[in-house]
Formats: C-alpha cells, structure tokens, sequence
C-alpha cells in the first residue's frame, strides 16, 4: 500500500534535497540554473531538441542505479521525484571526466554553449558501457548524440573523442555518486510512499495504482494526465499553458508492465519507449530502427507507448506499425475494462474513442507475428524529426501466393488508416511486378492526402507508392537497398 507525502525528495549530486512547495509547472532546467546556481546546464531551444539541457537521471533499476539522459528543458521537476540528478559539475569534481578529457584532447569543442549537453549525453553512454548495457561503436555513439545538436564543431572530433573515452574504466567521481544514489534511494522506494503536492500554484498527483488515479480523476475530473511529458512540455514552455492540477501516470504499476507471452506481448502505457525497445526490436529488425527514430534518447528515456497512442497525432510514428501487426488497447476505468482493436482507436482527426474517465492500460501485439514485415519512416531529417509520411507492411504468404495483408500509413490521412483497397488488390495475388502494378493503383483510391508545411500531396502519394513498391522488392527476395544508412566517415571511425 502507498501512502501520500507532500514533500518532493531527490538527490543533486551527493545532496538529498526536499521541497514542500513548488510551482508543479517548474522545470527541472529552471530549478536547476535559478535554485540550485548549476549553470552548466543550458537553455537551447526550451523543446527538447538540441540537448544543451542534458542531464543524467538515475533511477533504481532492480537495486542497481540506471542513468538515462534526459531533456530538462521539458521535464517537470516533479517528474524527478526519488531519483539522482546529475549535471556537468558533478562529474567534473575533483577532476574532468574521461569523456571530458577526451572532448579536449580531440578539439571537440568550440563556443562550448551546447558542450555541457553532448558531455552529457556521453558519459550516459559512458555509465550504460561500463554497466555492461551497451558497446561503444557508431551506432551506438550516433544514437547517443542524436539529441545533441552542434553547430559549429561538426560531429568527427566528438565521435572520435567519444571512441576514445567509452574505452576508459568509470572514474572514481562517478563510483562516489551512483554510491550515494544507491544508499539513498532504495531507502526513499522501501518507504512506499507517492507524490502529492498541492500549492497556489496547483497540485501534482503521482499515485502508483490505479484505485488512487481514480480517486483523484473522480476529485478533479478535469486533471490533466502527464506520463513522459514531452508534449505536455512544449505546451507549458511555448504556449504558457498552465494546469490546475497534474497527474502523473508514470508510477502507476498496473501501466509499467511488460508481458510476453506465446500468444503476445504487452506493453503497459507507462513503459518508456527506451524500455520497450529491445521486446520490441525483438518481433522486428525495423521496429529496432524506428523506435530509435523516436525524437533522441534524451526523448525515448521519457515518452511512453500509451502516451504516443493516446495523443492521436495521424502522423504518429508508432500507430501504423501498431495496426499493421494487428495490436489492440485495453482501457481502463473506474468500472473495469474493454479491449479495443487499434485500428478503431483513431475516430477522426484529434478525436480517439477514449471516454473521459478512461486511460490506455496497454497495448497487446499478437504473436507470432506476420511472417513478412516491415516499416519505414520517412522524415525531412533522419533523426528528430516529425514523419512526413510513415508506412508499415505486414504479409504472410504460402506457396508464392499472398495469403493476408496488413498496410497501414500515417500522413496520408486525418487518422492511421489501412490501404483497405491495396490490400484487396494483394490477396490471393502473385508476388510480382503485376501484383505491384495492380496494388499500386488501388492506392490511388485508398487516400486524397493533404499538403501541408511537412509534404505536399503529389509527394506523399508519389513516396506511399515508392514504400509499397520497396515492401514488395523485398517479398521477392530483391534487395532494394537501405533507406537508412550511416555516412563511410562515421563508420571508419570504428
């Protein structure tokens, strides 16, 4: 059983703090350059995507501290209730850190303003190879720093330098702070205890059960949920909005399970993209490579799977595969709960089929999967951008014929929506150019897509195609050749 506290604790550094009052719209980022005089830390973009923000949070992970990279510029400081916050100066003292050391020594740095965030962002994955969670090789580097941007530098120098440091052991400033972390923190978890703050400001809720959730949504029906934050963020730092109260979902422990069993696997709304990646690389090679398009990693350690379906955007990177693989959605409420093919979530354009007193639970993607699957994404940038246009494919096929056919896009509709007619055209059909041909047109028919600032619709229609006749390139067992690569430089660097 948890019990409510009004006190918000964490560690800064080796230092427990405790706040009993604070305005719940404050910013982690804030707090720590206006309270806390820690001004390495820097202001950027104020939405998550440069990354001079960067910050390290560490969280228990089965006794052990787990350090994550995470944007303060959109964080509610809140939302580090229990945890360690780490900046630039801790793990500078009593001496640079390798990662530091390595930055200098291969000139990568230059007007230093977004130096802080990529330092940051390394000695994460610093933490991660030194824990034994990851390896230092491009892809890895390039993933790390994806949420960085720097304008002057150029990324060789810092990629060399990160090369470099990852091969170094964890230095003893680091083994004194994750120290700290894990005496402390188990003591605040054992405690079993949650956040709720009320201030002149308004409330903060983070209740860990579903029975409380309902308790506070049925006191203040008009709450708004957060879990990782990263739109709720946006609105409070570019559109100024403000909330009477807040709750927040990310501790609730009926939505942060993760279940896989011989018929599905189920991911609870909670789990954080970054969580969810390796079960779900694990059904596909390409739902490795698009869950690590999400934003960057400082965003995937925050946003969740729930939060991303529930948020309805039709240009949302996750639904289309979602639907193609067939997944459904339990929601919850007060009086019990209903399941819900994904496909009839997304009602029209900002309108989902969520009643007021209902939240996504989970999502569950049938097992095995179709046979044949794929997805691609296609952005004005590779990483930390907004689809243009997204398509995923999913076919079983027997004896060289189509047997069933899954194809979903998102940007070509108010809402993700099946190609209804393409895959009629598909099934009980050949795989060949024929088929393509046939397929092809039928999609005409499917979609009258729009032309916004993203795409136009000649485009999008043009790429829908494109995606379709590279899906059925690979049915034929034809490489078509990748639609992401890395530069031969970064590689070279290995």
């Amino acid at each position: 059983m948890s019990h409510s506290r009004s006190s918000f604790h964490c560690l800064i550094g080796n230092n427990p703090i405790a706040l009993e009052t604070f305005d719940p719209h404050l910013t982690l980022l804030d707090f720590l350059r206006l309270e806390k005089n820690l001004t390495g830390t820097k202001e950027g973009c104020a939405e998550g995507d440069c990354g001079a923000c960067t910050v390290l949070v560490g969280r228990l992970r089965e006794g052990e501290v787990e350090y994550q990279a995470v944007n303060a510029c959109i964080a509610p400081l809140a939302s580090a209730d229990g945890t360690q916050i780490l900046t630039v100066e801790h793990i500078s003292v009593p001496k640079p850190h390798p990662v530091q050391q390595k930055i200098a020594e291969h000139h990568g740095s230059q007007c230093g303003f977004c130096t802080p965030g990529i330092v940051m962002s390394l000695v994460g994955l610093h933490e991660a190879c030194a824990d034994g969670r990851a390896v230092a090789d491009p892809t890895s580097i390039n993933d790390a720093l994806a949420g960085n941007l720097c304008r002057c530098t150029g990324y060789t120098p810092i990629i060399a330098a990160a090369m470099a440091a990852c091969k170094t052991p964890r230095p003893p400033q680091s083994e004194s702070l994750r120290q700290s972390a894990e005496s402390i923190l188990p003591t605040w978890e054992q405690a079993h205890t949650h956040l709720e703050l009320q201030t002149q400001n308004g409330g903060y809720f983070a209740p860990k059960n579903l029975r409380r959730l309902w308790e506070i949504k049925t006191n203040f029906p008009n709450a708004q949920l957060v879990a990782g934050a990263t739109d709720v963020g946006l609105w409070v730092n570019k559109a100024h909005q403000t909330f009477t109260q807040i709750v927040d979902i990310n501790h609730i422990e009926e939505l942060r399970k993760i279940e896989r069993r011989a018929s599905c696997l189920t991911i609870g709304a909670s789990v954080t993209l970054a969580e969810g990646l390796k079960p779900m690389a694990e059904i596909s090679s390409d739902l490795d490579v698009l869950l690590r398009r999400f934003g960057s990693a400082q965003v995937r350690s925050k946003a969740t799977f729930g939060g991303n379906i529930a948020n309805g955007s039709p240009i949302g990177d996750l639904a289309p595969a979602l639907i193609a693989l067939n997944a459904t959605l339990r929601l919850a409420n007060p009086s019990g709960k209903r399941d819900l093919d994904l496909e009839n979530f997304f009602i029209d354009y900002g309108q989902q089929d969520l009643g007021p007193d209902e939240v996504v639970e989970s999502i569950s993607i049938p097992l095995p999967s179709a046979a044949h699957f794929y997805c691609w994404k296609i952005s004005k940038r590779f990483d930390q951008d907004i689809s243009a246009l997204s398509g995923a494919f999913a076919f079983n096929i027997s004896d060289g014929i189509i047997s069933s056919a899954r194809i979903v896009f998102g940007g070509m509709a108010s809402t993700p929506s099946r190609a209804i007619e393409c895959e009629k055209a598909l099934v009980d059909q050949p795989v060949s150019p024929d088929t393509f041909s046939t397929a092809a047109a039928a999609l005409d028919g499917d979609f009258s897509p729009i032309s916004d600032m993203r795409a136009s619709a000649t485009y999008r229609t043009l790429a829908a195609r494109g995606l379709l006749q590279k899906c059925m390139q690979r049915l034929e067992n034809r490489n078509p050749g990748s639609l992401y690569s890395f530069p031969a430089e970064v590689n070279d660097l290995a």
